[in-house]
């Protein structure tokens, strides 16, 4: 894979060089990203996972999610070998508004971003896809079906998000590595495709 003019380090490995590549993986409070980065994770995922306290009354939602007792606080990270030589570092941003002040620095160098999708709970996605799209970040939607359950197909989740048609929605099962392996390698694949219209495209 050939990520040349990107923000990306690259050392000797033996047969050839490794590319490091940073993802951020994004969303609505709840909606998973912790549980994709310790999937798929191939090290033990750092996590800034924080109790909830009377302070978040009236602050966090949790109403869609009753059971959640933690939130992030700061950030996820996690690291996956997609093949021989490229890595990808994830970082997971935390989903409450009152935390989006860490938003810039965590997208500082990244190639791309998940942004994960609760489709019970849509409108909480809002904000991270106008974030990337006037960053121009780009990034694909991932439907995490919860219990198992795909309410709703891809297109009609596009349709809701009136997003571009060049925009990857895919389905994933948070819990489950190889299902957001497979979504990882989508969003790497998307940067490359646009990368090489960007760089055929008259000037």
């Amino acid at each position: 894979m050939d990520f040349a003019g990107s923000d990306m380090s690259q050392r000797p490995a033996a047969g050839g060089r490794v590319t490091s590549a940073k993802i951020v993986i994004a969303g609505g409070f709840g909606v998973g990203k912790t549980t994709l980065v310790g999937s798929v994770s191939e090290i033990t995922p750092l996590t800034t996972e924080a109790i909830m306290t009377s302070a978040g009354v009236g602050v966090d939602d949790n109403r869609q999610v009753p059971g959640k007792m933690t939130t992030t606080v700061a950030m996820d990270f996690g690291r996956i070998s997609i093949d021989r030589d490229l890595i990808l570092y994830l970082f997971g941003t935390p989903g409450q508004t009152r935390f989006w002040f860490m938003w810039d620095e965590l997208v500082r160098g990244a190639i791309g971003a998940v942004v994960m999708v609760d489709t019970r709970r849509l409108a909480d996605c809002f904000a991270a896809i106008d974030f990337f799209e006037h960053r121009r970040l780009p990034y694909l939607v991932a439907i995490n079906c919860f219990d198992g359950m795909q309410y709703h197909n891809p297109q009609d989740v596009r349709d809701a998000l009136a997003i571009s048609s060049d925009v990857p929605v895919v389905s994933c099962d948070a819990r489950n590595r190889e299902s957001t392996k497979n979504v990882l390698i989508s969003l790497v694949e998307y940067v490359l495709t646009m990368r090489r219209t960007r760089a055929v495209a008259p000037a």
